[in-house]
């Protein structure tokens, strides 16, 4: 028992520590205008950065880099089965490491948004849902049902109850200011009823229980049940309205690109276009607004959705895929940012007066304390607008908003970019005392497709049923891939022997390889979308036991829709063998009577199928160079072209700091690993459809889809792969790889992404920043400019007028220099003689 004086001093302590942290408790609320922090409302600007699709040794510079942006909130979802990919293991280490990552944000001054879900689409794996889910019996996902939600609410408490011991809510002292539960319901609540209905109550009720002092937030959930906010996503939410009038206007993803799915080209979202939907929100009532994404990344190992979606998650962002701003849009953005920061107290407490110009264009006034700013706003896809307004007159470009803090002069127009375009290269790996790729020096081993022993029994299998069992439930998603194995008997007298036989298989998995008496006799993927197919060929049968094995491989498992989880994977039959006979009516001969052609058939989907989950080479971990193998690698006769081969070599790193990629061409579609890291699935022989992209520069005008401003048509949908420095050692380093298809390896190369050079078309009036990447520095002025110069990046040309002095001015500012600005006026560049308003055209070396 303690003393009198020790009880005293330790309830001072905590009487102290409580006090503590009451005084730096933040109090984040919220009311029909904005978030408040402290009482104070707000203009809130996310992005989106997925902490597993970087590396925890980025963090620190992307974070920056989009603090440097103007954001002043990170986004992230909450990925359960990155957390908990089997039941009750969980994995918080390297980047699964939530709680480092929100110290991250933390430690650069900036706001946090933790989207628990836990159900996050997201383009992710089965949505986020670890897939021993759904093998749990009586289970119902997303819906009024006590096992889910029993399981729901132990792994959201888990993580409520991470960050409530870090301190890391506000009203703690910590950076998360707004939760999330639950994502995008209402896009599919309607074929789940009533029990939908109960659910997202159910949801609230839960998130409110944990009494976290933060708002709450339900995304594209029109019933979102009070005290939660329903907040908007998609590419425009201008228009959107929430639910209740104490819940203010939030853009929780505002998508600044697309994903980008095998087979197809690569869309692109113009920063003109981005800025356009960012500064009309903001005209009509929006205080918060979310990036997604604004870091892509990557989906290292298995971790990409669909199906069918590619291993980068580049989305266009404001930062690509690799962590280099993504110019012009990072930095036209950053423009708008700090102007619409400027505002802040006019556009969250100022009285709004919307004054209409024809059909398109508005004038949105906000006033305060007897001072007003101006939106100009002009949704016309096709003509410029021109006003008159308080007696000045104003054109305001189609497609477009222009902001006026004084109501009187233009500081920004989304449609005129007066940031650098830069042009990304790829350059080959010097870090090689050799010149790459017929420097990398191979080895090889077989991955044996063959499992059946002579006894009929299957090494290493799982399992055996006799009916077919769907994938997801066999391999709980520890592999993409499945055998399932069986065998049957011809006897002289079966009908099947000794004619054309026909294996038919009838497939709801993504890819198969089938094999009759261990001789591969074809394989198939699907295509166009469509992930069920039949998959059909001729097979040669002999006496006694044949044996069928069939692989079927999946490439990420579906992640949206309404019961996207009850979705079949794998073989789901019938599958059958087939042979066609020719007889005649009454067994005479066959010239004078009818002839007869019948289909006789043996169906199997009911025979005894073994299965066994995954490949050797999976089991014995040759993708790791630290672990011990059984047997060897060949360095002899490299095969090349030929199905399930794995592949090592090692490499020097790259010298420098630019991120690195691996050129992949030639290979057809499998794993990687560096020194053990998983890199994810690469496919670089599935090219994009030949039609579909821009054949001219992208018209930023009118609304944007996913269809819109493509490229790379007819080209492979992702060649180079990225390797994050951090999963290089300063000396050797090894490469291997699962070679599913068959490829050759000769060509591939390791090589760093940097600015080639870099282009700009600035107005007059601004200040035009040029810069290269890492320690380059800008080697030559290419083009310049001032005046009336016409055409785009990379064909400028002269136009009518321009000053002598530009070219001259513009070397002396910045060839040398890593970065350099220029002040886009006569004063500075010299007299051009224009009439009209004057660009300087530039491009530089780097």
């Amino acid at each position: 028992m303690a003393s009198s004086s020790s009880t005293g001093f330790l309830s001072f302590c905590f009487s102290f520590l409580l006090l503590c942290s009451l005084s730096f408790s933040i109090d984040v609320s919220h009311d029909g205008r904005a978030i408040t922090i402290n009482g104070e409302r707000k203009i809130l600007i996310s992005g989106s950065i997925h902490y597993p699709r970087s590396t925890s040794e980025m963090w620190p510079s992307l974070i920056r880099k989009a603090k440097e942006g103007g954001i002043d909130t990170i986004e992230t979802y909450i990925f359960w089965n990155a957390h908990e990919p089997l039941y009750r293991q969980y994995d918080f280490s390297g980047n699964r490491d939530v709680v480092r990552f929100i110290k991250t944000i933390q430690n650069e001054g900036l706001n946090a948004v933790l989207r628990i879900g836990p159900y996050v689409c997201a383009e992710w794996n089965y949505g986020g849902f670890p897939v021993w889910l759904h093998n749990i019996p009586g289970i119902e996902l997303r819906t009024n049902n006590p096992v889910y939600m029993n399981e729901m609410s132990i792994f959201t408490t888990k993580i409520v109850d991470m960050m409530m011991h870090e301190n890391l809510f506000a009203s703690q002292g910590g950076p998360i200011i707004i939760a999330q539960i639950e994502n995008e319901f209402g896009n599919v609540m309607g074929p789940y009823g009533e029990g939908g209905k109960e659910y997202i109550k159910w949801c609230a009720d839960l998130a409110e229980s944990y009494g976290i002092g933060i708002p709450w937030i339900m995304c594209q959930q029109a019933d979102a049940p009070p005290p939660m906010i329903n907040t908007c996503n998609g590419w425009y939410c201008d228009e959107f309205k929430p639910n209740s009038p104490t819940s203010p206007k939030m853009w929780t993803e505002n998508w600044t690109g697309w994903f980008k799915g095998w087979g197809l080209a690569d869309p692109h979202r113009t920063a003109e276009d981005v800025a356009c939907a960012v500064a009309r929100f903001f005209q009509f009532g929006g205080t918060f607004q979310n990036y997604y994404m604004y870091h892509g990344g990557t989906n290292f190992g298995r971790t990409s959705g669909g199906p069918y979606i590619s291993t980068s998650y580049d989305y266009d962002a404001p930062l690509d895929e690799y962590g280099n701003l993504n110019q012009p849009k990072w930095g036209h953005l950053k423009q708008l940012h700090v102007i619409l920061k400027s505002l802040e107290k006019v556009l969250t407490y100022g009285s709004v007066k919307n004054v209409e110009y024809g059909i398109n264009t508005t004038v949105t006034i906000f006033t305060l304390e007897g001072k007003s700013s101006c939106f100009f706003g002009n949704k016309d896809d096709k003509e410029d607008a021109t006003i008159n307004f308080q007696n000045n007159t104003y054109t305001i470009p189609a497609w477009s908003v222009s902001i006026l803090p004084d109501c009187h002069t233009e500081v920004y127009n989304t449609a005129k970019v007066n940031t650098q375009t830069s042009i990304m290269v790829k350059k080959d790996n010097d870090g090689n005392d050799y010149e790459e790729p017929y420097g990398l020096k191979w080895e090889w081993r077989k991955e044996n497709p063959s499992h059946v022993k002579r006894n009929g029994l299957v090494e290493g299998s799982l399992m055996a049923a006799e009916r077919l069992l769907d994938q997801k439930v066999v391999t709980n998603d520890t592999s993409d891939y499945l055998w399932y194995i069986t065998s049957f008997h011809v006897k002289k007298d079966n009908p099947l022997y000794g004619r054309e036989t026909v294996l038919r298989v009838n497939t709801s998995g993504h890819i198969i390889h089938a094999f009759v008496n261990k001789r591969h006799v074809g394989s198939q993927f699907a295509e166009n979308g469509k992930y069920k197919f039949t998959f059909e060929r001729k097979i040669k049968l002999k006496l006694g036991r044949n044996d069928i094995a069939l692989l079927s491989a999946s490439v990420g498992l579906p992640n949206y829709g309404a019961n996207f989880d009850l979705g079949p994977l794998g073989i789901s039959g019938p599958v059958h063998v087939t042979a066609k006979v020719i007889t005649n009516d009454l067994g005479r001969k066959i010239s004078s009577q009818k002839i007869i052609t019948q289909n006789i058939t043996t169906e199997l989907d009911y025979n005894k199928w073994t299965y066994k989950v995954g490949l050797h080479g999976e089991q014995q971990k040759l993708h790791d160079p630290s672990v011990s193998h059984y047997g060897k690698w060949s360095q002899r006769a490299l095969p090349t072209n030929e199905m399930f081969v794995w592949y090592k070599t090692t490499f020097a790193a790259p010298l420098g700091s630019d991120p690195v990629v691996v050129d992949l061409r030639g290979l057809g579609k499998g794993q990687a690993w560096v020194n053990g890291h998983s890199l994810g699935r690469y496919w670089p022989s599935y090219l994009a459809k030949e039609d579909g992209c821009s054949l001219t520069s992208c018209d930023y005008r009118g609304p944007y889809s996913d269809k819109k401003c493509m490229t790379s048509c007819g080209r492979s949908s992702q060649r180079w792969y990225h390797v994050p420095r951090d999963f290089l050692n300063d000396d050797e380093n090894t490469l291997i790889l699962f070679e599913e298809f068959g490829g050759n390896p000769w060509n591939v190369k390791f090589q760093t992404v940097t600015v080639g050079s870099a282009c700009a078309n600035a107005y007059e009036g601004n200040t035009l920043e040029l810069s290269c990447q890492g320690e380059s520095v800008i080697s030559s002025v290419r083009f310049a400019s001032f005046g009336e110069p016409t055409g785009a990046c990379g064909s400028f040309e002269a136009g009518q007028c321009e000053s002598p002095n530009a070219l001259s001015v513009i070397e002396k500012a910045c060839v040398g220099q890593n970065s350099c600005s220029i002040d886009v006026s006569e004063s500075n560049l010299g007299s051009t003689g224009c009439q009209a308003t004057k660009r300087l055209a530039v491009e530089v070396v780097c």
